[in-house]
């Protein structure tokens, strides 16, 4: 997967396939959405949206909670699956777990490299 980012010089220039560099490239609000995830556990998009709503302190937009479901179902972070013709459940994989896992430690040593 190669994708630019726009962190600046010296940067890496593309997504590696490990999840914690997955998640340093997401979005804070697709960060918010694997962190309501691991809060509340396998949920409806209904759920989710609710639970970054309160967060917020604000609705969030159907248009813009769906499709960012979608992208991080995509990069392998959470799984969708189909409940019924119109609903689907999302839930972190492996991949997505281990990825806040990393940033929590790196958040929690200051940022810091080893």
């Amino acid at each position: 997967m190669t994708e630019p980012t726009d962190a600046g010089r010296g940067a890496r220039t593309t997504l590696d396939e490990s999840a914690s560099d997955k998640l340093a490239h997401l979005t804070a609000f697709q960060r918010d959405l694997l962190h309501a995830l691991d809060r509340c556990g396998p949920s409806k998009g209904l759920t989710v949206k609710r639970a970054v709503g309160e967060y917020y302190g604000e609705e969030v937009n159907h248009g813009r909670l769906y499709p960012n479901l979608d992208d991080l179902a995509d990069a392998g972070l959470i799984a969708k699956r189909e409940v019924d013709g119109r609903t689907n459940e999302y839930a972190l994989t492996d991949a997505g777990e281990q990825a806040l896992a990393a940033r929590e430690a790196w958040t929690a040593s200051g940022g810091a490299s080893a």
